[in-house]
């Protein structure tokens, strides 16, 4: 009796623990469900993106025919899926957990039908980040606390979390947090926690809230450097080697610097852009610097892996405080510069279409 008694205990603490584990988001393959997309559009012959939230990486494209469009696969369970026309992370996307529910999109006015949750996620997605800027922060405020208020049991708040940040601020929203909402567990938040931490001891700035004279004169900054030389500067790779960036800039071959970090969204949504450009462009001639803002090593190096980043990586790990930002007027990321063999940056801040339009001239 005693053996049954501890072998069942054993068992209840084995499902106790594959419990907890599959709560927090662990990947497993019970995790997953099917997923069927239904879309209509007027964009025929347009390539139509679905993208993971969690790893900013495109699982599935296909093409609006006859306009009409359509996505069957298997995702883990409540993942945060997007579709969107274009992999530019400054474009719109349409939103939905992976419930296992049909979702039936509208990509001509952002509309969705699907499950009851979903279809609330459509409505608060396209009132916070559908409205232009001159609504925010009164509405696009109200609408914020309006859905963490109400939201609060459900994950509907997960898929938005980044914004709720912007509202709330890193220590409001970690208080939230604090009181074990359901969309705490979620694994998007779990993964953005992290950075909300390092937020709030104010080794972070947020580049926001400026008006359009001063978003102007960071522009023009920034761009004074295109069309002179590259300004130098050392840093340390992932090892620990000091490299300087002049060693990369060689004869023959055009350099893209890239400035991103491990806690951007926006960052690591561009980024399949920028591996898709180096995988059709090194062979013809281009190389990569990735310069990281991050102020810890461990999740810049697993963001380097987890994003399939083949080329050099440096940082000082000083974020915001690095001596690149001085040396390139660097004010918000992510960003880059394009150097041509002879060591003149001929262009900045590309992205999406645009990165892969010039590379294209330039290795025609």
């Amino acid at each position: 009796m005693k053996r049954l008694i501890i072998a069942v205990c054993a068992f209840a603490l084995c499902v106790s623990a594959q419990a907890q584990r599959l709560r927090v988001g662990e990947h497993s393959s019970e995790m997953q469900v099917k997923y069927t997309i239904k879309g209509v559009s007027n964009e025929n012959g347009k390539m139509v993106y679905l993208e993971d939230r969690l790893t900013s990486k495109v699982v599935d494209s296909t093409v609006v025919a006859k306009g009409k469009f359509a996505f069957k696969g298997q995702a883990d369970k409540d993942a945060v899926l997007a579709i969107t026309f274009d992999k530019d992370w400054r474009s719109w996307r349409t939103l939905f957990f992976n419930d296992g529910k049909t979702v039936s999109v509208n990509m001509n006015d952002s509309t969705l039908k699907g499950s009851p949750l979903n279809e609330r996620l459509a409505y608060y997605n396209k009132e916070i980040t559908g409205l232009s800027n001159r609504y925010y922060p009164e509405y696009k405020g109200k609408m914020m606390k309006k859905m963490f208020d109400e939201e609060r049991e459900s994950l509907l708040p997960a898929a938005l979390i980044v914004e709720g940040q912007r509202r709330f601020g890193a220590k409001g929203l970690l208080s939230m947090l604090e009181e074990k909402p359901a969309y705490a567990e979620h694994p998007i938040v779990k993964q953005y926690e992290k950075t909300l931490k390092w937020m709030a001891t104010g080794n972070y700035v947020v580049k926001s809230g400026k008006t359009d004279e001063q978003k102007a004169a960071d522009k023009k900054a920034k761009d004074a450097c295109i069309g002179q030389q590259f300004t130098d500067f050392e840093m340390a790779d992932t090892l620990g080697n000091t490299h300087k960036l002049s060693e990369y800039v060689v004869d023959g071959h055009w350099l893209l610097v890239d400035f991103w970090a491990s806690w951007c969204g926006p960052c690591r949504r561009e980024m399949p852009n920028v591996v898709a450009a180096y995988e059709k462009f090194h062979a013809k001639g281009l190389e990569i610097v990735g310069v990281s803002l991050d102020g810890r090593k461990e999740p810049w190096v697993k963001a380097i892996a987890t994003l399939n980043m083949p080329w050099t990586h440096l940082s000082d790990l000083k974020a915001w405080d690095s001596l690149v930002t001085k040396v390139y007027k660097i004010n918000a990321i992510p960003d880059n510069l394009l150097i041509d063999p002879q060591g003149k940056i001929v262009a900045r801040d590309l992205s999406g279409e645009e990165l892969q339009a010039k590379l294209a001239e330039v290795f025609k």
